[in-house]
Parts: structure tokens; sequence; C-alpha cells
């Protein structure tokens, strides 16, 4: 396998939201699941690290990093959460190790289109610091410091909007020197900065190691690549007039408060919606009853079959139990009695479900929205059913309606992507 950038993530949601905003920009990309062969220029691979102890996740990602030297990429980029939830640090001086002596990892998690920030070092979620919102009480890995310089041990660099590519590179470089470590973070409050800082990242060359979110994944698609296509890969357009057929299965495992609301909007919208109680959850018999139930109801073939983890509050039972079984059954749904479409949202769900599928990874073609990535299934006995990833604190209200929607949709992209998916290797 060799491909112009590699993408280390440390979910899967972001591994494929990320990795499709080079999809948008021409390239071919493909979110790997498992090690195989692939043609696509862009790979995005998950270390599923970020609820993992430090220790744990600094392995995991040197691991990954190896696997990705060997295939000789010439542009790694580090993806981490635009909230800063999990061991970043951690996880960016593992890259380190493993990269060329000298890189320097530039930390920036803006993501301005989506209300995320980077401002005199301190990260906002739509003005707020970032430790005050939903993220400081995430139930898996909560956030507790906003301030990134602090978070990181590293200095911050603002790039001076009257400088040029060379001055911000040497910038950078002279900050990390000062401070004894290969690690910086950068400002940037709006899309110019985040530009600037994509600049930044080509004038380093092969000694620059991005690490941010799809935010930073947008200029850099652009700015990576020397000779752009004149066209490039449309968004997956909005249902036309004709009502889509076949069952858009929905799974969401996501705590994420924003994707219990989006959840709760689908079931208004008339989902057939299914969610264990903790008992079912932990006994099995109870599980079994209802496993039965929720196939039953597929079999009657809903537009919508919607099913969720509940919340803490309304069972108590560790998150991959909860995501884990829940893809058992989504799985059994996929396999007994066929489905349109997949929208998956919670990265732990997402990877037990496509990995019960037997997936080696997703070809990207396209995103519903920012944050929401569409493409189909590669390898396995279910490969080329579409698939729609969502990271769990993305997009409105309504965006699992419009992902449901989309997963059923049938233009001349996605059966490009559907033939892609059955002959790739």
């Amino acid at each position: 396998m060799s491909a112009d950038v590699a993408i280390v993530a440390d979910d899967l949601t972001g591994a494929g939201d990320t990795a499709v905003e080079f999809s948008q920009a021409g390239w071919t990309a493909e979110l790997r699941l498992r090690e195989g062969g692939s043609d696509a220029q862009v790979i995005a691979v998950t270390t599923d690290s970020r609820a993992c102890p430090d220790a744990e996740a600094a392995a995991r990602v040197r691991r990954a990093v190896e696997g990705v030297a060997q295939a000789r990429v010439r542009h790694p980029f580090k993806k981490i959460d635009s909230t800063a939830r999990g061991p970043i640090r951690a996880e960016v001086d593992a890259m380190l190790d493993v990269l060329p002596a000298g890189t320097l990892a530039l930390v920036c998690p803006a993501f301005p289109e989506l209300g995320r920030t980077v401002v005199d070092g301190t990260l906002l979620v739509h003005g707020q610091p970032v430790a005050t919102t939903a993220a400081g009480n995430d139930p898996v890995t909560p956030v507790t410091e906003s301030h990134l310089p602090t978070l990181l041990d590293a200095p911050l660099v603002r790039l001076d909007p009257q400088g040029s590519p060379r001055t911000w590179a040497e910038q950078a470089r002279t900050a990390g020197r000062n401070a004894g470590r290969l690690v910086v973070v950068v400002d940037a409050a709006d899309d110019d900065e985040l530009n600037r800082l994509a600049q930044t990242v080509v004038e380093l060359g092969e000694l620059a190691l991005p690490v941010g979110s799809a935010g930073l994944a947008v200029p850099l698609a652009r700015r990576w690549r020397a000779n752009p296509p004149a066209a490039t890969s449309p968004s997956v357009p909005p249902p036309s007039g004709t009502a889509p057929s076949g069952t858009s299965l929905v799974v969401v495992t996501s705590l994420n408060t924003t994707s219990r609301e989006q959840a709760r909007a689908l079931a208004e919208q008339g989902a057939q919606h299914h969610e264990p109680s903790e008992l079912q959850l932990t006994d099995d018999s109870a599980w079994s009853a209802f496993v039965e139930g929720v196939l039953n109801a597929a079999g009657e073939q809903p537009a919508n079959l919607l099913i969720t983890a509940p919340d803490r509050d309304r069972a108590r039972v560790a998150p991959a139990l909860a995501a884990r079984r829940i893809a058992e059954v989504a799985a059994q749904i996929v396999r007994c009695h066929g489905i349109a479409g997949l929208v998956v949202t919670g990265g732990d769900g997402a990877r037990s479900l496509l990995d019960g599928l037997d997936g080696r990874g997703i070809r990207l073609h396209g995103h519903v929205a920012p944050g929401v990535a569409m493409g189909v299934l590669v390898g396995g006995w279910a490969a080329g059913i579409p698939v729609a990833t969502k990271a769990g604190g993305f997009g409105k209200r309504d965006i699992l309606i419009r992902a449901a929607d989309a997963v059923r949709q049938t233009d001349a992209v996605q059966e490009t992507a559907v033939s892609k998916a059955r002959s790739s290797p």
C-alpha cells in the first residue's frame, strides 16, 4: 500500500470526516478499517485510542505510524478531536518518536465553520472555553483544560498576517527550538488563519506534522496537491422530489448531547426507534428478547430504523459494552434483512459495527455536511453498502434525517463508488 497522505486519527468517525475533505478536493480517499491494499491517494486509519490511557494510546499510534512509514507516505496528518478530547499530548509525542528527527508538530484543532476556534491559545466552542462546554462533562473523555499550550506544554505561535510562508515557518521553528520541544500551538480564529497555517506546513515540507481536526484538512487538501483536478468530487446532493426507497439503518452510540438531540429529531420525524435498557444490555436473556424484537421490526422495512445507546442516567453500563451490543444487533439486521444504507455516529460503535460487517474500509466520495462523511463499504460480505459516518458533536438538529435520506440516494457518484468498493483489492 502506498499513498500521498496518511491520516492517523484517534477514532473512526474523525478519520472519516477528515479524509472526506481530501475527497472533496479531488483526491481519492479511503478510510481503512484493517490492513490491506488500496489504490487511494489518501488513506485514513484509526487507532481507536481516544479513551485509552496515555501509554496505550502512544503504543497504538506508534504502530500505526510505523505502518504508514513503510508505505513511504509523503504527508502525515495527525487528526485530533476538535474539542481536544483524548490523550492528545501522548499521541503527538508518539508520532514524533517515529517520524524523521527534526519534525515539528503544529497543533491547531480549530474548525471555524463548526464553531471551533483557537484564540490566544484557548480552544473555544462557539465562543466558550471548551472545558466549560459539554466536552468538559464528556462521560468518557472529559476536557479539563481549555488552554492548549498548558495542556501540551508547548509554546503559542500567532502567525502575522503581514508575514510570508517563509517567515511563518521560521517563527514556528524558532518557537519550538526555544522551548526545547518540537511542538507548537497555533492560533486560528477564522479560515484565513487556518490558511496561513496550511501555507506554513507546506513551507516546512517533510519536517512538518500538522495536528488538527477536519478544519485544517480543508486548506491542506488544496495546498498539498501540486496539480489539483479541474473538477472536484461533489458533496452528496440533497434528496430529490422522489422519495428514496429501502430502509436506512441509523446507529447512534455517541453519548454527546448534540447527537442525542439529533437522534430525537429523527425519531420525532417517524423513525422506528429502539433503545435497550440497562437490563437488556447486561442480561443475556433480556438481550436476546430485545434483538428478536428489533429484527422483527426491521422485517417490516421501515423507512428509517434508529437504534441508540441509552444515556448514562438511564443505563449505567460501560459505553464500550453498549457500543458492542448495538453493533451486534445492527450487523444482524444487515445480514437478515438487507438495508438501503447505513448511518453511524459514535466512534466505538462505528468500529464495532463495521468490523461485524467484515469491511476492510470505506471508499469516500463526499459529505452530507461538514463532519458527516459519505462513502461505500469496501470488502466483506456487505461490500457496496452506502455508509455515512458522523462525528458526535457536529451538525444541526436535522443532520441524521438528512444523512438517512442521503444513503438511500442512487446517483452516478455513488454507483461509481459501489463499483470501486466491490472490485477493490
